[in-house]
C-alpha cells in the first residue's frame, strides 16, 4: 500500500460527523469488564477503515478465541483495511498472547512498540518528540514496517545552570521561527537565569513531517480526528 493517513473517530464523533474523513480510525474497541469478549465494537464503518483495540480496560478475564474471532468478523463483514492494537500497559501478559494469536489473521496488524518487539509486524510508534529528527526517530527500527502516532502538540524547555526541566504546555504560545529538520516552530526568552525554548508543532508542521515520512517509507499515520479535522 502506499502511505496512509487514518483520523482515530470516537463512536459518538462517526454518529455526528457532516463529513467523513478520508479514511477512518475506528477509537476503540476495548476489552470488556463485563464480559469474556470486547466492547464499543462499530456497527457499519466505511470500507478500508482501520480498527483499533487498546487496553484502557485490562484484560483481566477475557476469551482469547472469542476475541479474535470477533475482530476478525469485523474485518471481514466491514471491509476493514487492518487493526491497530494500541495497548500501552506494560508487562501484561496476556495483551502478548493476544498480539501473537491476532496476527495470524489475515489483515495487516499494527503493534504498539512496548509489544512488537520479537513480532514479525508494523510497530506503531509514539509521535515524534519534538526534539528529534524523524530520520533519528525511526532509525532504531531499520527493517520494520512503521506506523506513526500524530499530534500537536507544544513543550516548554527550561535550561538553567542546574540542568533542563521540560513541560508540556496545553495552550500553544505563538511561535515565529520554525525548523524544517524538527517539523515544529520555536521562540527562545532568555531570563536572568535561565533560557526558555518554547517548541510547538502545528497543523503546517505537521503536513511537512508526514511528507518527509512518506518519503522514508513510513507506510501509515493516525491522528486524532478532534484534533485535526
Amino acid at each position: 500500500m502506499g502511505f496512509a493517513r487514518y483520523l482515530a473517530m470516537t463512536a459518538e464523533e462517526f454518529s455526528s460527523a457532516e463529513a467523513m474523513p478520508e479514511k477512518i480510525a475506528w477509537m476503540a474497541c476495548h476489552f470488556s469488564p463485563y464480559s469474556t469478549s470486547l466492547s464499543n465494537l462499530p456497527a457499519k464503518l466505511p470500507p478500508d477503515s482501520l480498527l483499533i483495540l487498546d487496553d484502557s480496560t485490562p484484560p483481566e478475564h477475557q476469551d482469547q478465541q472469542n476475541v479474535v474471532k470477533t475482530i476478525e468478523n469485523i474485518l471481514k463483514e466491514q471491509n476493514c483495511f487492518g487493526l491497530l492494537l494500541d495497548f500501552q500497559r506494560k508487562d501484561h501478559p496476556q495483551n502478548k498472547e493476544l498480539a501473537k494469536a491476532l496476527l495470524e489473521l489475515d489483515f495487516p496488524v499494527g503493534v504498539s512498540e512496548c509489544y512488537a518487539g520479537g513480532l514479525s509486524c508494523p510497530v506503531f510508534l509514539p509521535p515524534l518528540p519534538l526534539t528529534v529528527s524523524l530520520k533519528d526517530y525511526i532509525q532504531p527500527r531499520a527493517g520494520r514496517t512503521i506506523w506513526l502516532d500524530t499530534a500537536l502538540s507544544c513543550e516548554e524547555i527550561t535550561v538553567t545552570e542546574k540542568g533542563s526541566t521540560f513541560r508540556a504546555i496545553a495552550d500553544p504560545p505563538e511561535c515565529l521561527f520554525s525548523d524544517g529538520e524538527l517539523h515544529c516552530h520555536y521562540k527562545i526568552e532568555k531570563n536572568n537565569d535561565s533560557i526558555v525554548f518554547t517548541l510547538r508543532r502545528t497543523r503546517e508542521d505537521l503536513d511537512s513531517l508526514l511528507a518527509e515520512a512518506e518519503t522514508l517509507g513510513v507506510e501509515l499515520a493516525v491522528g486524532l480526528y478532534q484534533e485535526l479535522k
